[in-house]
Order: C-alpha cells, then structure tokens, then sequence
C-alpha cells in the first residue's frame, strides 16, 4: 500500500511532510516544531524518523525539539553532515535506504546548496524536493552554478510523470507571476494558477506533468525562441531564466 501523506505547513511559507504507513511515521524536513507535533499527537502516531535535504535553517532547526520529543533518528546527506544536526544515518547520492518498509532511493539535487538531497519513494510515487524542483519555479543558486542545477532538475525530470513532487516552499504567489511573465500564452499555467487561488489547499505536492506542463525552469524547450536563445544550451536557458527570476 502507498504511504499516507500530510503535508503541514509551517513558519510562514514552509512545507514539512509526514509518511505514515504500518511501520510508523517519518517526517521530511523540520522547519517548526510545533506543527509536527501536533499533527503525529492529534493522529496517535509514533514519530520514527527525520529525512534532511539539506542544512539551512528552515529546513532543520525544530530538530532538536522533536528529537528531544520523540526520538526520532535523523538521516541526512554524508556531504552535508558537518552543516547539519547531528545524523544517526548519513547517505550518498544513489543509495537506497528503507524507509517505512519501502525503498527510497536519494538524488543529488545540489545547486540550491551543495550536497542537496531529494528522495524518491518510487513505491508511493512520491519525491521530496525541498529547494530544488519546487511548485512553478526552483530554488535559487546560492552555492551551485545553472549547469549544476540543471543536471539535478533534469535527474527528477526523469522520474515518472505521475510522481508528486513535494517541495519545500509555498511561493506560489511569485513563481506564479514570473511563469506568467514568460511564458503568457500557456493554457495549462493559467489553469493552474486559476485553481491554486479557488483554493484553500496548498499549491503542493503537484505532479511532476503538471510541473513539466506549468513550471518555465521545466520549460526551456517552449521558451528557447522567446528568449532568443535558438542555439543556446538547455543549461544556458535555465540560467537566463533563473537570473531573470532573481531580478524579476
């Protein structure tokens, strides 16, 4: 059977994700503590396990607390590990590690910060992507260069179309507005963005077709002939498209 999902939201724009299945519970990033747990109390479930994608402070520092809580074990990116709470299991790019009895398997998505993490859960048909892939838009470089962060979106750009990618933010309002800008006669966008405001839900997890078909940093291809950039690497497109977004 899938894992169940509930996704939380948390601090102001954050998103955290809890997997639950009949080996426990497991939480993916860690922005706010009170959130958490809450919501493992409210269901009466034991909080087996947290997942980092990577070290930045939204993303890891209510560890502490609800390790203190619950004693959940931490598992994060070997490459990282000196910049994030102590690990109990540290990971490499490509291995695979069982989680709630299925097998996850963890991308390298650096860019965003190196040593970026996602995980896949093919089983379930779920990707954690924290700062990387996010709904319309992706992280900005702060320690990568485009063709780093490109390779990575291209890595979840070949997992299945049907995979629900989680990301890690709610930015929807301003990756939105930039995809509009760009990319104004796409159908699928405006369709999209029209059902993100009739609703109360978060904007993510979204399918990974619905990113291919809405997100512009998915969308070099459709848009290499508006930015004049005929003869340009996908690479090179994706980073006129970031800069673009960094300055939009």
């Amino acid at each position: 059977m899938p894992l169940e999902l509930v996704t939380l939201r948390c601090l102001t724009d954050n998103y955290a994700y809890l997997l639950h299945g009949a080996a426990g519970t497991v939480l993916v990033d860690a922005p706010e503590a009170a959130p958490v747990l809450t919501e493992i109390a409210a269901r009466g479930w034991r909080l087996d396990a947290i997942l980092l994608t990577h070290h930045h402070d939204d993303h890891v520092q209510a560890v502490p607390r609800i390790v203190a809580e619950t004693g959940a074990r931490v598992i994060g990116a070997a490459a990282d590990a000196h910049r994030l709470p102590p690990l109990d299991l540290s990971v490499a790019p490509g291995e695979r590690l069982e989680v709630l009895g299925e097998t996850a398997q963890a991308i390298d998505v650096s860019g965003h910060t190196i040593g970026h993490l996602a995980f896949h859960f093919p089983d379930s048909g779920l990707a954690f992507t924290a700062d990387s892939l996010m709904a319309l838009g992706c992280g900005r470089l702060f320690e990568g260069d485009a063709p780093m962060m490109w390779d990575s979106l291209s890595r979840l750009n070949a997992l299945p179309a049907d995979t629900l990618i989680c990301s890690g933010h709610d930015y929807c309002t301003g990756n939105g507005a930039f995809a509009t800008s760009v990319d104004p006669d796409n159908a699928d966008l405006r369709a999209r963005l029209a059902a993100i405001a009739a609703a109360s839900q978060p904007c993510a997890p979204a399918t990974l077709a619905c990113e291919r078909a809405t997100n512009p940093f998915l969308r070099v291809d459709a848009l290499r002939d508006r930015l004049e950039m005929q003869d340009a690497s996908d690479a090179a497109v994706f980073g006129r498209l970031r800069a673009m977004k960094d300055r939009f």
